[in-house]
């Protein structure tokens, strides 16, 4: 059974106000004091975040129970120097994002200007053990139309310096002014992905390989493919929700390409038209059939995505889990909706980042 690992960052907010903090420094020296912690959190792009990883797991139960300790391990740090954690994808309220003081932040911002200064969005990447390069490339290819569909359900993130955007992904319109972010061609070969991903870093454009943040890659540190597409979500089920989608597909993927399956030829034009869809809808609209790129309704997208899975999530034991939670997401909302739901109801964003405080460590 393939392994799965998980990577979320965090906002750092004031308890009271729920205004960002710019104390990550300060909450990775407390954490560093715990022996147990030193290889779980690390600092990122923005002063106001807080990333941590989880381990390599095969079960869903155990990385479930690894993601709320760590966010409850984020929260009791943050609160020893007094602030707390939020999974949301933007700062509902506004916010002056303070770029991190090390070497490559620096260079990025040099580099970037504006388009890193503004960069405080907060994702969740995934993890999905490969046997090889070669399988790694043959997965990418193949679920390359997927991965908007992760994206709506995953979406996280609808309010931007203290609007409304009328978007339920707006961090993932933000994540795209990065030069190397999006969807991908169809590459055919390791040989070939490395190549470009050489010819890109060749440019000086990037400052090297760690800064291809293509949808899905394969990993530069580990041997898996990794995606990037996902917000990082309001509840502690939904990642894992996520991870088993992505586990299924990347299986799926890799069965597809040992029986000499194609992979969908859709161009990056369509695939960018159905990220576009998913970030701007979620799923309270319509989002793009992988299949055909047409409009049909969210529910029925995801039921697709279900059926394309599942002979995958039956072999790991996941599909009454994915079922069970997909059900849970259309009826009840993503983090999108839920955020929504709040500020409507509170009319007030500090409320809603307070309230989100408590449905992140839930």
């Amino acid at each position: 059974m393939r392994t799965v690992g998980v990577e979320e960052e965090l906002l750092l907010v004031d308890p009271e106000t729920g205004e960002p903090r710019a104390l990550s420094a300060a909450v990775l020296a407390r954490a560093a004091q715990d022996d147990a912690d030193q290889d779980v959190f690390e600092k990122e792009l923005h002063e106001q975040m807080l990333e941590f990883a989880t381990h390599p797991q095969s079960s869903m139960e155990a990385l479930h129970a690894e993601i709320v300790r760590c966010r409850k391990e984020a929260a009791r740090h943050a609160g020893e120097i007094g602030c707390t954690v939020a999974a949301l994808a933007t700062s509902p309220l506004p916010v002056s994002p303070a770029v991190g003081l090390n070497r490559r932040y620096q260079w990025m911002a040099d580099q970037y200007g504006i388009a890193t200064r503004e960069q405080l969005v907060l994702g969740c990447h995934v993890h999905v053990a490969v046997e090889s390069d070669e399988e790694g490339v043959a997965v990418i290819d193949r679920l390359r139309p997927w991965l908007p569909v992760l994206r709506a359900l995953s979406a996280n993130s609808p309010f931007w310096q203290g609007k409304d955007t009328g978007y339920s992904s707006y961090r993932s319109r933000v994540w795209l002014r990065w030069p190397s972010a999006g969807p991908t061609e169809i590459f055919g070969s390791a040989e070939r992905y490395h190549r470009l991903i050489a010819d890109m870093v060749a440019t000086g454009a990037l400052l090297d390989e760690g800064m291809i943040y293509f949808d899905a890659r394969v990993s530069p540190r580990y041997p898996t493919v990794e995606l990037r597409v996902a917000d990082v979500c309001l509840h502690s089920e939904t990642p894992v929700l996520i991870a088993a989608l992505v586990r299924g597909l990347v299986e799926t993927a890799a069965r597809e390409w040992r029986e000499g399956r194609e992979p969908a030829d859709h161009s990056v034009s369509l695939l960018r038209l159905a990220d576009w869809q998913a970030a701007r809808s979620g799923l309270t609209g319509e989002l793009l059939h992988p299949a055909t790129m047409r409009r049909m309704p969210a529910e029925s997208v995801v039921r697709a995505l279900l059926e394309h899975v599942e002979e995958a999530l039956d072999g790991t034991g996941d599909l009454n889990r994915v079922r069970v939670g997909c059900e849970e997401l259309l009826r009840d909302g993503n983090g999108a909706r839920v955020q929504r739901e709040l500020m409507e109801r509170t009319g007030s964003l500090r409320d809603v980042v307070t309230e989100c405080v408590r449905h992140t460590q839930g």
